[in-house]
């Protein structure tokens, strides 16, 4: 039995291209964003923030991200009061808001998108539209 497993990642090029089309999904929106993707073990990878975008949007996205990485899962569903104390045992780097979403690819984690300045809606449309670009599907 081996001590070390390979396990699939991002590249830059791949965190760059979620990036590159969650921006363009936002801007033919009109509401500009913060964009972060994470590894699998939810260090951030790529970060973009709009012009325009929300200050706080900068913590929220990556937040988000991070949530969706570690719960392999979309960001903002989790029941309370669980959902406040995992966010105040982690000094707020998990978070329970919508815009958050892990990547998949073949089956695998890779990594997460977080998405935050919007309108929950916006934000999950635009994270679904970075997840795409690299041939994955947002659950």
């Amino acid at each position: 039995m081996s001590d070390t497993v390979n396990l699939p990642q991002l590249t830059e090029a791949g965190a760059l291209k979620v990036i590159d089309a969650a921006r363009s999904k936002a801007a033919e929106m009109g509401v500009p964003q913060s964009i972060a993707v994470v590894d699998t073990g939810g260090n951030l990878r790529a970060f973009s923030r709009m012009d325009g975008a929300k200050i706080h949007s900068v913590e929220t996205a990556q937040a988000k991200a991070y949530t969706a990485v570690s719960i392999m899962a979309a960001s903002g569903h989790a029941p309370d009061p669980f959902a406040r104390n995992v966010a105040a045992a982690t000094n707020g780097a998990w978070t329970n808001l919508l815009g958050g979403f892990p990547i998949f690819i073949d089956g695998a984690l890779v990594g997460a998108i977080g998405v935050g300045s919007g309108k929950p809606d916006e934000d999950i449309e635009v994270a679904q539209a970075g997840v795409a670009a690299v041939g994955a599907v947002s659950a």
